[in-house]
C-alpha cells in the first residue's frame, strides 16, 4: 500500500504511529491523538505545558519566515496556551542566498516579538538532498489546568467559524496558479490574494476566543471536515447550515473557478469555535471587536449524525477524501 499525499489518513496513524510511540509517561496528560494537533503535559501544579509540532514547506517564499511561526503556534493557542517557546529546524538547498535566511529570520522574529515569544534552539543547515527551503517548528506555551481548551464538544455546543474559510486554498493559487487563474481575475485582486497569507493564523483569533469557548481547532488541511474529528472523539453529532457560511467573495470566485465547495478545502487560519449557546453571541461579538470577523455555521446535536442543510434540503457532510490543496500543487 503505497500512502496518498498530505496528511496521514487517521486508519494509518491507529495501524502504523499509534502503536510506536515508546514507553508510557505519566506526565502526558494528552498524547498523539484523531483531531488533537497539540500534547498536553503535566507541568507544575497550576499548569500544563502545550506542545505541538508543524512543517513548514511548500509556501511562498515571502511568507516563508511567517509560517515558521504560525503553523505550529497557532495548534498550541487553540488549545488555550499564549506560544512562549520555539525550536526551529530549518534547511536550505544548495544556491539558497544569506538574503532569503536573513529576511526568514526576520520575518520570524517579528511574530516572535508581537506574541511574546523565544526561539530558544533548533538546526540550521544547507543540503543537496533537500529540495526547497523546509522549516519545522515545534512550539510551547503554558496554560492554566482549569484554562485546556480541547477540541470537544457537547449536544446543544454552537459552532462559530472566522471569515478565512478556502483562504488558504486561494492565496495559494494565486502564487502558484497565477496565469490560470488571471483569466477570472484582474491583477489588482491577484494582489490582494497574495497580501492576504497574513490572515493565515489561528493564533490572535483563539487567544481572543479562549474565555468563551469550550474548544477550537484550526480547519487546516482538510477544511470544515475536522467537524467530523470533533464529533468523533465527543460523542457527538452536528448540522451545518450552508446558507450561514460567510465566504470572501474573492475566495468563491477562486473556488468557483476550480468547481470546488469550500467544505473540504484547506483553510488554515480558519478557527473552528465550540461554544455554549449562551456565549456564541457574546464571541462573535468580542472576535468583531478585535478585527475578526466570524459567524455561527451550526450546532452539535445528541444525535450522530453529520448534516449539511442546503437550500433547504439535508445530505451528509462531506467527508475529508484528499485535499485540493495537495493534489493541486503536490505538496
Amino acid at each position: 500500500m503505497k500512502l496518498p499525499p498530505g496528511k496521514l489518513r487517521n486508519e494509518v496513524l491507529k495501524e502504523v504511529i499509534f502503536p510506536n510511540l515508546g514507553v508510557e509517561d505519566a506526565r502526558v496528560v494528552y498524547g498523539p491523538r484523531e483531531g488533537f494537533d497539540s500534547a498536553v503535559l503535566e507541568y507544575d501544579e497550576e499548569h500544563y505545558l502545550v506542545i505541538a509540532t508543524d512543517p513548514t514547506l511548500g509556501v511562498p517564499r515571502e511568507a516563508f519566515g511567517f509560517f515558521i511561526y504560525h503553523f505550529a503556534a497557532s495548534d498550541v493557542a487553540v488549545f488555550g496556551a499564549r506560544p512562549r517557546w520555539l525550536v526551529v529546524d530549518l534547511l536550505s538547498p544548495p544556491g539558497t542566498s544569506k538574503r532569503f535566511l536573513e529576511d526568514a529570520m526576520k520575518a520570524l522574529n517579528e511574530e516572535c516579538r508581537y506574541y511574546g515569544s523565544t526561539i530558544i534552539g533548533g538546526h540550521t543547515g544547507v543540503y543537496p538532498r533537500v529540495s526547497e527551503p523546509t522549516a519545522t517548528t515545534t512550539v510551547m506555551g503554558l496554560v492554566k489546568r482549569d484554562g485546556l481548551k480541547l477540541p470537544l464538544a457537547k449536544p446543544g455546543d454552537r459552532i462559530v467559524v472566522t471569515t478565512k474559510v478556502g483562504l488558504e486554498f486561494a492565496v495559494s493559487a494565486a502564487y502558484f496558479k497565477e496565469e490560470e487563474l488571471s483569466r477570472v481575475i484582474s491583477k489588482k485582486e491577484l494582489m490582494r490574494l497574495k497580501r492576504s497569507f497574513y490572515f493565515e493564523t489561528a493564533v490572535l483569533d483563539a487567544l481572543v476566543a479562549t474565555p468563551l469557548v469550550r474548544g477550537m481547532h484550526d480547519a487546516t488541511e482538510g477544511g470544515l471536515t475536522a467537524l467530523h474529528e470533533i464529533a468523533d472523539n465527543s460523542g457527538v453529532g452536528f448540522r451545518v447550515y450552508a446558507e450561514n457560511l460567510v465566504i470572501d467573495p474573492l475566495v468563491k470566485k477562486v473556488l468557483d473557478f476550480y468547481g470546488l465547495e469550500p467544505w473540504s478545502v484547506s483553510s488554515t487560519g480558519t478557527l473552528i469555535a465550540i461554544t455554549p449557546p449562551e456565549k456564541s453571541n457574546e464571541l462573535i461579538t468580542e472576535l468583531n471587536r478585535n478585527g475578526i470577523l466570524a459567524f455561527e455555521i451550526g450546532e452539535f446535536t445528541k444525535d450522530k449524525e453529520r448534516v449539511l442543510v442546503k437550500n433547504g434540503e439535508e445530505r451528509p457532510f462531506p467527508e475529508f477524501k484528499e485535499d485540493p490543496y495537495i493534489g493541486f500543487y503536490g505538496v
